[in-house]
């Protein structure tokens, strides 16, 4: 995100663990040998005395959707309770999963992913009978039986008018039958299905401040941090009823490289790091430990300095030192899982290279990307780094376009074989995607299958009307948002929360402030 002007060069934009049950199901036209006319996953991520977390994965193997009905039966007595993806409604064993508005398109071979909660007694058996559109898709790859034209049972396919009881969003809260008891303090985040979950399976939401300072006052000769990091001031964070901090690093001072002050580089730096994510952890909020500004040295379109240093926004990672970075701060923290990795701010070789499909190659694997003079490291290599050390800290992913576009994120997303990755996005109100149409065309498919974090979010207007749109949009669907940024800036260079360390807010801060309290009232 921007910084003060007198800070550095404005940037150009800102941006359980339950083994799975999986059967394919996989249907054709009665007798005939085509292709199947949809597959559908059903899994179990999550369960407990009397109650489960499930979801079902249908892929479209006919013509294009304008609209879907998914219907199945739950063989053993299971009563959903709540659902999201789709509107859940339930008659007997008879379960009906109808779109929502936002996810009504279904293309040939494109697949869509709607989650539930459901309690159960007895043996929780899963469904073996599904129907897409009425049309039923066959089990283990056998030929299905033609659906009824007159079922003596209640039917499976959508009622005409939407189910007014069961939610039609995720739950913010465990089901109540009994649920998961959230961990008290800091939580070691975990990730089932499309949710962050603590160590007792209980979800979680991510809700709090950026504290910025780490990425550029120690490359720019004026200390650590900028502003007061005491317990005082941590304490005031939490008294918005917080419970995250995002605090941005630069990599130059975490690794001691000599063009930095010795009193602000090397074990300086990451002692004073430790003590900042101690303090935060001492007041029941996560810490997500965000590598915000690199080296290599980049002059192009949208270039943000042309110091080959780490003074600012570099489009992406180098290859010569972030994998180093991260294998570093991997080491520090892996053994306490509390603590969060935000691998890089802001990429944008969208910027940089000519096409899409470039960019999305460089964002994941690196190398040699048009547009960028140096060696870069993909998000592969930024996880992998993290992994080879035996960390398994739940680590968040950002798009391109300055973390704006996560269009083609699934399709692109690091492997990770400790299967604790989420999706981090940006939003101010300046940039491309800033409307609820953009929101629901591209976040929410993203949404509906890993967890979803805006890790920025803010204004230049000195209000907060579009935080409040935006906090809306992720409060319908359950997922998490940080404010940029627990700083005593002038708002009209950039979004301040706050104007003294104390937490006094600022008008845009009002908004975020008076919402966090609100949400825990």
């Amino acid at each position: 995100m921007r910084h003060p002007p007198r800070l550095s060069a404005l940037l150009a934009g800102a941006a359980l663990t339950m083994a799975s049950t999986a059967l394919a199901l996989m249907g054709t036209a009665s007798g005939a040998a085509a292709a199947p006319d949809c597959t559908v996953e059903y899994s179990v991520s999550n369960q407990w005395a009397g109650g489960f977390q499930g979801a079902v994965t249908v892929t479209n193997g006919s013509a294009a959707l304008n609209g879907w009905s998914l219907g199945f039966g739950l063989p053993a007595g299971q009563v959903v309770s709540q659902g999201w993806g789709g509107k859940w409604s339930q008659s007997g064993t008879n379960v009906s999963v109808v779109n929502e508005s936002w996810n009504a398109a279904l293309g040939t071979g494109a697949k869509v992913t709607a989650g539930f909660i459901a309690s159960w007694t007895g043996t929780n058996t899963a469904p073996t009978a599904f129907t897409l559109n009425g049309t039923a898709c066959a089990t283990n790859g056998t030929t299905p039986t033609p659906t009824p034209t007159a079922p003596t049972t209640p039917p499976t396919v959508p009622p005409t008018t939407p189910p007014t009881t069961p939610p039609t969003t995720p739950p913010t809260t465990p089901p109540t039958s009994p649920p998961p008891t959230p961990v008290s303090g800091a939580p070691e985040l975990g990730v089932a299905g499309n949710k962050f979950v603590d160590q007792n399976g209980a979800v979680r939401r991510l809700l709090g401040v950026n504290r910025s300072g780490g990425e550029f006052m120690c490359v720019q000769g004026h200390g650590i941090w900028d502003g007061p990091v005491d317990d005082a001031s941590v304490r005031a964070i939490a008294d918005w009823k917080a419970n995250t901090v995002r605090i941005p690093l630069n990599e130059e001072c975490w690794l001691g490289l000599d063009n930095i002050k010795p009193e602000y580089r090397g074990t300086n730096y990451v002692n004073a790091v430790r003590d900042l994510v101690t303090k935060v952890l001492a007041h029941g909020m996560t810490p997500v430990l965000e590598l915000h500004w690199t080296y290599g040295q980049y002059t192009g379109n949208s270039s943000g300095c042309p110091d080959v240093h780490a003074t600012c926004q570099k489009p992406m990672p180098n290859a010569q030192y972030t994998p180093g970075f991260w294998t570093s701060v991997a080491n520090t923290f892996k053994n306490d899982e509390r603590v969060v990795f935000d691998l890089f701010n802001e990429p944008y070789p969208d910027r940089a290279t000519s096409t899409a499909a470039q960019a999305w190659s460089c964002w994941r694997d690196g190398g040699t990307c048009p547009g960028i003079g140096y060696q870069v490291a993909g998000m592969q290599d930024l996880l992998d780094a993290v992994r080879a050390t035996g960390a398994k800290n739940l680590v968040l992913v950002p798009g391109i376009a300055y973390s704006n576009d996560l269009s083609q994120w699934l399709q692109h997303r690091p492997a990770d074989p400790a299967a604790n990755l989420g999706a981090a996005w940006h939003v101010y109100n300046f940039n491309t995607c800033s409307t609820e149409t953009c929101w629901n065309e591209t976040l929410a498919p993203v949404a509906a299958q890993v967890p979803l974090l805006a890790g920025e979010i803010g204004e230049n207007t000195c209000g907060h009307a579009f935080i409040d749109r935006v906090m809306k949009w992720f409060d319908d669907r359950g997922l998490s948002y940080l404010g940029w940024t627990w700083n005593t800036w002038n708002c009209t260079s950039g979004p301040a929360l706050i104007s003294s360390y104390d937490g006094t807010p600022t008008a845009f801060g009002i908004g975020l402030r008076d919402h966090l309290r609100a949400l825990t009232s």
